[in-house]
């Protein structure tokens, strides 16, 4: 694969991880520990990383949901790590040139497999469109726990990147295949995302989706069978509501499948328009959800409790954790409902930190896929774009314009460095401008993966 710097010298960051796989390989041979981590630090220094990914939570839209929530002095969960950094988000082409702005799918594949590849594929090569391996994969088959919790469906490219391999993120279950295939279970693949999520009985996978795993396998060894029904062949346990999953036990893998789609707002209001809208208050009582469905929060210290699950004697786990609808509702230049979900994501930081304060072997990294839309403007400023007035609870007026798209046609993502944060063992390496692939080795290193 040509490279964008010269067209002969591998990228930098890739160079980094083949060199950290070629001596892991070196220490394996001979017997002993992996290498030590960049600074000195060894290798293996976590026994649990967890990972909370913003989806498109930018440094405006943190600050949006600080001035709106906490105050302009006031400060969030996520702003209380220790050591804070910046990495960079852009995607590639085929040949391995720069694509500045990335979307999900080419974002999540970086930090999942240490590799950069083109918008839309999910943990395979931009060239050759061959299976990168993931840091969940690494992670369960050196025999730790592991889990994914997203507000998403699971099948979505965040998570999907983390256990599956396809060439297109639409491929999410057996009916959506159409622009996968070679990744069909008829020319000799894995199959749709849904169906790998099941093969890899992870441990616990919470989130929405439930009308992808509905779907029937068309082919194989498994055809006429739904996802769903895979699932419980494989003897995981299957919850739909908070009840369920609070009456989960640790042991076998937790399904857990709260809604057909993306699990519904928190907050809702008046979406920008052009011209603005009237100064509003957010309603902090989202569209669609009740009481049986847990939010990012709960989902997640449940997913903390089912993973310290006994039998794995020494060993830890790796979880991911994303508040997908900040990308979502940016999209929709909706403040309301996303500050509502960056506020939700904020309090599974909180229940993120909280377990590294009584597990001091826990590595905690927040971060974001790529930034967005939202910018906080002047009162005065008219902006091209859309707009709206927000009433925040420290009394004050904040308006906030959405300009990356014309008209009302839905924003788009923004090419800008985002924030990566981070508490515990090897949490200095997110320190200055990295990259998302440096994310990868960080937490490979973190857990000695070989």
């Amino acid at each position: 694969m040509r490279t964008w710097a010269t067209g002969k010298r591998p990228h930098r960051h890739r160079a980094l991880g083949a060199a950290l796989l070629l001596l892991a390989a070196s220490a394996a041979a001979a017997g002993t520990s992996a290498p030590a981590a960049a600074g000195g630090e060894a290798a293996g220094a976590a026994r649990n990383v967890i990972l909370l990914i913003g989806d498109g939570m930018g440094d405006s839209e943190i600050t949006l949901a600080r001035n709106y929530t906490v105050g302009a002095g006031g400060r969030l969960h996520l702003d209380r790590f220790p050591m804070t950094g910046s990495y960079t988000t852009y995607a590639v082409d085929k040949d391995g040139r720069p694509d500045y702005v990335t979307d999900s799918a080419a974002s999540a594949t970086g930090w999942a497999t240490g590799h950069k590849t083109v918008n839309g594929r999910i943990s395979k090569t931009p060239d050759t469109d061959r299976p990168l391996p993931t840091l969940l994969e690494l992670a369960r088959n050196n025999g730790l726990s592991t889990g994914s919790v997203t507000t998403a469906e699971l099948t979505d490219a965040t998570p999907a990147a983390l256990v599956a391999h396809v060439a297109d993120r639409s491929c999410q279950g057996p009916a959506d295949m159409r622009d996968c295939p070679g990744d069909t279970r008829e020319r000799g693949g894995a199959g749709s995302i849904a169906e790998q999520s099941v093969a890899h009985d992870v441990d616990v996978l919470l989130g929405g989706g439930r009308q992808r795993f509905d779907q029937t396998v068309t082919e194989g060894p498994d055809r006429g069978r739904t996802v769903t029904e895979l699932a419980l062949r494989r003897g995981h346990r299957i919850v739909t509501d908070a009840r369920e999953l609070a009456a989960a036990r640790p042991g076998r893998p937790v399904l857990g499948l709260f809604a057909p789609e993306t699990l519904p707002l928190e907050w809702t209001g008046a979406p920008a328009v052009q011209g603005g809208t009237a100064p509003q208050r957010c309603v902090t009582a989202g569209p669609g959800r009740s009481a049986g469905t847990p939010d990012l929060e709960t989902m997640t210290r449940q997913a903390l409790r089912l993973l310290e699950r006994p039998g794995r004697a020494g060993k830890g786990f790796f979880l991911q954790v994303e508040g997908a609808s900040i990308d979502k509702t940016d999209h929709d230049a909706d403040p309301c409902g996303q500050i509502g979900e960056t506020v939700a994501f904020d309090r599974a930081v909180r229940a993120a930190r909280d377990y590294a304060a009584g597990h001091p072997g826990t590595l905690v990294v927040a971060t974001a896929d790529h930034g967005h839309s939202s910018q906080i403007v002047p009162l005065a400023a008219r902006p091209a774009g859309l707009s709206s007035t927000l009433i925040t609870d420290e009394g004050g007026l904040m308006k906030v314009g959405y300009g990356t798209h014309a008209g009302e046609e839905g924003q788009e993502h923004s090419g800008v460095q985002v924030r990566i944060a981070a508490q515990g063992p090897l949490a200095r390496r997110v320190l200055g401008v990295t990259d998302q692939t440096e994310l990868f080795t960080t937490i490979r290193t973190a857990l000695a993966l070989r």
